[in-house]
């Protein structure tokens, strides 16, 4: 399973931004989709998650100012980032739970992560 994150760039603080992330590849399925950041010099942090049933988590620092979306028909996943802070300034991941299923006998599991794109917020 290929993801590939798009929407990153740089923007003044108390802005927004739109995040997508979609994936490719053969015989597969997603359950849990998530957002992941990492700024320099910090460890990698959850930023939000939704589940196949649109349940959503999300970290301390980004609720009430993030949205975490899923289009399941498209394969895609969204973040939308309002009310931005320079603290949000990271590369932002794209993490996917996949099941691949070749045949219907062979299945496997696979944790998907994009490549990151750059989000730069300017105080």
């Amino acid at each position: 399973v290929q993801l590939v994150e798009s929407g990153g760039g740089l923007v003044q603080a108390g802005g927004s931004l739109r995040l997508s992330c979609s994936a490719s590849g053969r015989s597969f399925s997603l359950k849990t989709m998530a957002w992941y950041r990492q700024a320099p010099g910090k460890q990698r942090e959850l930023v939000a998650a939704v589940t196949t049933d649109g349940s959503t988590d999300y970290g301390d620092s980004v609720k009430g100012r993030f949205t975490i979306s899923r289009d399941s028909a498209k394969k895609t996943v969204y973040l939308q980032m309002n009310s931005l802070k320079p603290e949000d300034t990271a590369v932002y991941y794209c993490n996917a739970d996949a099941t691949i299923c070749p045949t219907i006998e062979r299945c496997w599991s696979e944790d998907a992560w994009g490549e990151g794109t750059l989000v730069t917020i300017s105080s």
